[in-house]
């Protein structure tokens, strides 16, 4: 235990040195394909900005979170997170709580990311940066899902004709992230190419290699993980990835249970859902402040968040 706390704690200290400062201005003429070089002082637990304008709140459990789920055959805690919409300060915040909740286990957590981690929040070129530093780290076994956010991204980078169904789709926020302004109608289809080119240019190349090899699903005993859900019916292996990344109604409504119990996101609630076929993680963090994880270990799942409350500056 004291090994993996270590571990932990070794790993945490060089990623929160390794993280970008938080999207502002763009500086003129910046093009380049890499990440630029980083120090410790451009991140702390939360930026000095944060500091002023918002507190953390670590919540550990909901009300009755404990759950009876089915028999996860492996001793390792698993860690599902639901969607960050470019919210990479609560993304942070959660991974603190994570690590700090981990801390009892011996063995090394796996952390699975549903998907979704861009748009809608202002914070998306640093939410990649994170997730690919916590891919590099062997203190963690880490899985990371494609969203429909994603997949819509990937799209908009190899045709610019997407761009004004991406720019109302979160894409617009995104784009923000990267310095990159988009047009004030996003209907000035025009544009569009420009913008695209523009992108290609400043994303590092890291991003899209990131992007590109992200997986649909992925399957640890009993449990399928998706982004959206899966089609009701139909056997987990023989999905489509259309319906795993963007399904919702037919797979939230329907009642019998499926051939593997299903951990997903995309479709926002107030606090984590879970039934007998089906746990939801996506707590609408962009436009909640909530981002929600579910700790699945042995027969039990239980939930985590890490909230940001508005308060008045100090």
């Amino acid at each position: 235990m004291t090994y993996l706390f270590d571990k932990l704690t070794g790993f945490f200290a060089r990623l929160f040195a390794a993280l970008p400062a938080l999207p502002g201005k763009r500086t003129g003429g910046v093009t380049s394909t890499t990440e630029p070089a980083q120090t410790s002082a451009r991140f702390q637990r939360l930026s000095d900005v944060n500091r002023r304008d918002t507190a953390i709140r670590a919540h550990h459990h909901f009300e009755n979170s404990i759950i009876h789920a089915p028999e996860l055959p492996i001793e390792s805690p698993v860690y599902a997170i639901g969607d960050v919409h470019g919210r990479a300060d609560l993304l942070h915040a959660l991974i603190d709580v994570i690590v700090d909740d981990s801390r009892s286990s011996p063995n090394r957590p796996h952390l699975v990311f549903l998907g979704d981690y861009i748009d809608r929040g202002f914070q998306s070129r640093e939410v990649l940066s994170t997730l690919i530093e916590l891919g590099r780290d062997d203190t963690f076994e880490t899985v990371f899902l494609k969203g429909n956010h994603e997949q819509a991204m990937l799209r908009f980078l190899n045709d610019h004709k997407i761009g004004p169904d991406w720019a109302n789709f979160g894409g617009r926020e995104t784009l923000i992230s990267y310095g990159i302004s988009p047009p004030k109608s996003v209907n000035a289809v025009d544009e569009w190419q420009e913008i695209q080119k523009e992108l290609v240019q400043t994303i590092p190349n890291q991003h899209v290699e990131f992007l590109e090899k992200l997986v649909v699903s992925h399957k640890i005993g009993p449990y399928g993980f998706v982004h959206a859900g899966v089609r009701p019916g139909i056997p987990y292996e023989q999905q489509t990835d259309e319906d795993r990344m963007w399904i919702r109604d037919e797979f939230l409504n329907a009642k019998d249970k499926e051939d593997l119990f299903i951990v997903h996101g995309h479709s926002p609630v107030n606090a984590p859902y879970s039934d007998h076929r089906r746990v939801n993680v996506d707590t609408g963090a962009y436009f909640t402040g909530r981002l929600t994880a579910v700790k699945i270990e042995g027969d039990k799942m239980s939930f985590l968040t890490n909230q940001f409350q508005a308060q008045e500056a100090s």
